[in-house]
């Protein structure tokens, strides 16, 4: 047999806390790369964040040796993906540098909405799919409750799905003898010219810029001179080799591989994700299909807490952009904080992800002003364009029409919950189009919604009402016409631009009202009043009064004239008008991010 015909290049989708990175722990502790005593310790997330939220953000490549019943020697590439909606750009990178895709499915919730997501991705890649249900050991587990699920909800057989453990181990001998049956080895033959797939990319201290590749064809040697067709830069390979959760240097990658290039690159800028690399003596000659751009959907600017901290932001967002190509960033001026970066995002946690990554790898100390989705502006000239901010929103008087973008959702829930659930879709605005009861137990309710109504906190309230049980996903549909108005927040009567934000004109008053009350317990007390105000345009529509600090300058008179004591007080009136026009009001951190929530 050839070599390339004992390659697996698989991935595991699933909806999010399915159990996809123990089953890629446990992959690895049964082909030897993982010593067992580290078992449930999810070996692959191993960034900070990924431990302290307890979910896969980055999707990891490892190639696991793995010797079949028939006494052959297989590499098994496996890739563990995220299951979050907000990286599913890193699952749709995954799919393309794979042949199969295990579909993991809870026997406890069964499928919900990201599993149909993620199930649909692998359908469009034309991808083998092996359903999974994991977590077989648990008591409450439905297993034919749910192979029912899977073969109804699916179109998938039933008797093709694989009952497995991923915490115990009960299963996998039969899972691993399924992805060498049902998986096809990859195509390519290794004496073609090199095309190799950049998938993923990171910034290593020592190394520059580590290339993820999969080798679509040819034969990639250790010091050979390899082409960046995209950049055009010109790059020695000075190692390549498997990722084996330590990297193992190899003398060469074929047709088949998933694999690392290090060539000691420096330029962050030579290295785009979806780019093929060739050999720069005999390159190829056309390049791969590549990816197809992601689309941000939230906007917010980032700021360092220290203005002479730009240089350093700037460089930490380039590597950032390196290993999580949805990130979208460009320089912004802001008069309240600064120079920053305007930056696009899948979703909110995205936006959360990355400012914890940049404080915690990065050691940055981050300000992030209100998030906003992306609004479609029509003037009364005709001219049309997109604005990402608030602080772009041109006079009311010259537009003809404002259009927000609208998002197309599932919700899955069981029945009990679905009174409440209906009126939340009710209350952010959202047009119920379908409602099909799935089972006797579940009801998926299909509607239509604007995404800035779902940015901040639904999917948290969706959860509350639910207990947790409900699951959600979405895709941009269109932009629709509506009453969006520009909300300014005045903090001691100058307008804070990182506070400015797009808000649909019947909730003015009452997000207006909500803001301010959340500023006047978060901005501390100053020796000065400080007036807090939302208005639209010239329109006040909600205020909060901050109290003075008063020093009690009176406390050294015992007795004597009252004239003294009013002199006492007037001096100190004088003193406070003098600082209000001069001294400078602090909003703590925690103040923007306290706006974004809302009351229902």
């Amino acid at each position: 047999m050839s070599y390339k015909s004992k390659i697996r290049n698989f991935c595991i989708i699933a909806h999010i806390d399915h159990g996809k990175s123990t089953l890629a722990d446990r992959i690895l502790e049964l082909t030897g790369l993982m010593d067992p005593s580290k078992a449930g310790s999810q070996v692959l997330d191993s960034m900070e964040v990924e431990k302290e939220h307890g979910i896969t953000v980055k999707a990891q490549t490892v190639s696991a040796p793995y010797k079949g019943k028939d006494g052959l020697d297989y590499q098994l590439n496996l890739i563990d993906t995220p299951g979050h909606v907000d990286f599913s750009y890193e699952v749709s990178r995954s799919l393309v540098a794979c042949e199969g895709a295990l579909l993991l499915v809870d026997a406890t919730q069964g499928i919900q909405a990201q599993t149909l997501s993620t199930f649909y991705q692998a359908v469009e890649n034309n991808l083998e799919i092996i359903p999974v249900l994991n977590k077989i050991d648990l008591p409450n587990a439905r297993v034919e409750e749910i192979l029912d699920q899977i073969e109804n909800d699916l179109g998938l057989d039933r008797n093709d799905a694989i009952a497995v453990s991923a915490k115990t181990g009960e299963g996998m001998d039969e899972l691993f003898e399924t992805i060498i049956a049902k998986f096809h080895a990859p195509k390519g033959d290794a004496s073609n010219k090199l095309q190799a797939l950049v998938y993923d990319a990171y910034y290593d201290m020592y190394r520059g810029v580590v290339v993820k590749v999969r080798i679509v064809e040819g034969t990639l040697k250790k010091g050979q001179e390899i082409l960046f067709m995209n950049s055009s830069s010109k790059y020695t390979a000075d190692e390549v080799g498997l990722m084996q959760i330590a990297f193992n240097s190899k003398p060469e990658l074929k047709a088949g591989d998933v694999g690392y290039i290090s060539a000691q690159i420096k330029s962050l800028a030579d290295i785009k994700i979806g780019d093929t690399i060739t050999l720069a003596s005999d390159p190829c000659e056309v390049a791969l299909d590549g990816y197809k751009e992601p689309q941000a959907f939230v906007f917010a600017g980032l700021f360092p807490g220290d203005g002479e901290d730009f240089a350093e932001l700037d460089n930490a967002l380039q590597k950032l952009k390196l290993t999580d190509a949805s990130l979208r960033f460009d320089k912004w001026n802001s008069a309240a904080l600064g120079m920053g970066f305007k930056c696009g995002f899948l979703g909110l946690l995205h936006l959360e992800i990355i400012r914890e990554r940049l404080e915690k790898e990065h050691g940055l100390y981050i300000i992030s002003t209100v998030p906003s989705v992306e609004y479609r502006i029509t003037l009364n000239k005709g001219e049309a364009f997109l604005i990402e901010n608030a602080t772009e929103f041109p006079d009311p008087s010259q537009i003809k029409i404002v259009e927000e973008p609208f998002v197309k959702a599932s919700v899955i829930t069981p029945n009990e919950y679905m009174g409440t659930i209906l009126s939340l879709i009710q209350t952010r605005r959202g047009i119920q189009k379908n409602l099909i009861y799935i089972d006797t137990k579940r009801v998926q309710i299909d509607c239509e919604l604007p995404l800035a109504e779902i940015i901040y906190d639904f999917f948290d309230k969706l959860k509350s009402y639910s207990r947790g049980y409900a699951s959600f996903d979405y895709e941009f549909l269109e932009f629709r016409q509506s009453k969006v108005v520009k909300m300014d927040i005045l903090v001691g009567g100058l307008p804070v631009d990182a506070l400015a934000q797009m808000v649909y004109a019947d909730d003015v008053r009452s997000r207006g009202m909500g803001i301010v009350k959340k500023l006047r317990e978060l901005i501390p007390r100053h020796m000065f009043q400080i007036a807090l105000q939302a208005a639209v345009g010239a329109n006040i529509v909600a205020r909060e009064t901050i109290s003075a600090n008063r020093k009690d300058v009176t406390a050294k008179c015992y007795g004597g004239d009252i004239s003294r004591k009013r002199k006492l007080l007037d001096k100190q009136k004088e003193g406070k008008k003098k600082m209000k026009s001069i001294g400078s009001i602090n909003i703590p951190q925690e103040a923007f991010i306290e706006v974004l929530k809302r009351d229902e």
